[in-house]
This record gives structure tokens, sequence and C-alpha cells, in this order.
């Protein structure tokens, strides 16, 4: 199975987790990647001291291995948080408080995409005050992506899964990315594809491809069902990625999928050596 010209990234929140954090990056070039992506590595903080965020940058310098994408905080993932921003209170405060951390993080390392999730629903609190928080904070988290000229990626979850995320189709996520840039006016914002999350939702997932690859920042992959590697379930991830491709889309591929029952690095049969390492 080829895969020439394409460009995956590991997703170190979920595979590699069997090795502390500051191992992971060199877990993975060791398994042939030269790119890499994360979740907030810190959930029990957005505000990690700077010795750990020099720390983190070390190991990923000293592994060869670039961070393409990072999570601003949000909330205890894996778990039963999906996000913070739209989340009143202590949790939407901790958000604000993230954003100039993980974009200079994210400036020192030279990685241009930050995923910013929304919060669950919360029991009492008015919708539409939630999408209120959200915007206000999206449009912070925008600019200071700008700033370190990033985009701002938006995501969309699904809802067997996350029954209490508001953003559970491809058209959800595409309305507040747009929302966002039409607040900001600096067009930097854009959809995260994850073709798991919206094949659970039971999308068209050729359809979206064609419809909204012109605002896709960022794609990740899983096979379905299971959450596993390529091959592990029936979606056709093959296909579905050459027509990303066709219509357009030549950015990363983050592997977001989890290694089962077998050390992470076992679980990349399925990818050729000679197509893992992308260019910087």
């Amino acid at each position: 199975m080829g895969h020439s010209g394409r460009r995956f990234d590991v997703n170190l929140s979920l595979l590699f987790t069997e090795l502390p954090l500051l191992e992971r990056p060199a877990a993975a070039a060791a398994a042939g990647f030269t790119a890499v992506e994360l979740w907030w590595p810190w959930t029990g903080t957005p505000t990690p001291a700077q010795a750990e965020l020099d720390a983190l940058k070390k190991a990923l310098d000293d592994a060869g291995t670039q961070l393409v994408g990072l999570n601003f905080y949000a909330g205890q993932l894996p778990g039963p948080d999906r996000g913070a921003l739209s989340v009143p209170g202590e949790e939407s405060d901790r958000f604000r408080a993230n954003i100039e951390v993980a974009a200079g993080f994210a400036a020192s390392v030279g990685c241009k995409a930050l995923n910013a999730l929304y919060g669950n629903r919360v029991e009492g609190v008015d919708p539409a005050a939630q999408d209120e928080l959200a915007l206000e904070n999206l449009t912070l988290a925008a600019r200071a992506a700008d700033r370190i000229g990033a985009a701002l990626l938006i995501e969309a979850l699904n809802e067997p899964e996350s029954p209490l995320y508001p953003l559970v189709s491809a058209p959800a996520a595409v309305e507040v990315v747009d929302r966002v840039n039409a607040a900001t006016g600096l067009g930097n914002a854009a959809f995260l594809l994850d073709l798991y999350h919206l094949s659970m939702n039971g999308e068209d997932l050729g359809q979206v491809i064609k419809t909204y690859a012109a605002k896709t920042g960022h794609v990740q992959i899983a096979d379905n069902p299971g959450r596993g590697a390529p091959g592990t379930g029936s979606l056709p991830l093959e296909q579905l990625l050459d027509e990303l491709a066709q219509a357009g889309y030549a950015g990363w591929v983050g592997l977001e999928y989890k290694p089962g029952d077998r050390p992470s690095a076992d679980s990349f049969t399925w990818l050729p050596a000679e197509d893992r390492a992308a260019t910087r």
C-alpha cells in the first residue's frame, strides 16, 4: 500500500503512551517518523512550569521530530472532558490562561496548528450563552495563533462517545470556523477533519471531503470500529486519503489511533517505512 507524497504524523497522546511523555518523540523517530502531534500534555494545569515546557522542547529537538499540531488546554483527556473554552467559570478561565502559554510553546518549536476543543454542554446553562463564550475565547485563540503564523483548528467529535459535545458533525464545526473568521477577519481558523469521528456520526465521508476540503487545516485518521490502526476496521481509509488529495488537501494526516494490545511501534505495519518520514 503506497502513500508516497502524503505527510503522516503520529499523535503522541494516543500512541507510545506506554512510555513517559519525554521518551515518546524518540520512540516515534525510531519508528521512522519525523513529525508528531499532541493533545495538551499537562491535563492538570494550563500553565506548567517553564522547566516542563523546556524539557518537552528538548525531547522533540533531540529526537529530530517536528511538532505539527498541539491542542490548547482541554481538561482531562482522555476522560470525561472534551474541551474547556465554552464551559463557564473555572474551566473557561483555565483555557484563557493557557492561550499565550500554548501559543508561546508552539512558536518555540515551530508548530503551525493549534486545536481548540469546544466544551461539553453544561446542565442549567443556556447553550446560546455557551456559544457566545466560545466565540469570545476562540477569537482570542485565533488572534494568538495568528501572531505566531499558525492556524486555529476546530474539530467535530462523535456523538456516541461525546454525547454532550455540541459539534458532532462537519457542518456544525465548519459553521464555527466561519463564525470565528468573520469575527477576527484573519482567516486563520480551519476545520480539523477527523475521519474516525465523522464516520462514527454516520456522515458521508466522500461528500464531507468534497464540500469541506478547502476549509480543512488538518486531518486525523483511525479505523472504525475500534479506533485502531488502518486495516483493523472497515473504513476505506486509502480511498478517502486519495479523495482528500484529489480535492486539493496537501497537509498533515495525523495518526490518532489506539495501538491495541501491542507495543505502539508494532502498529505501523500498514505504512511502509519509506512513507513515514516527511520533509519539514
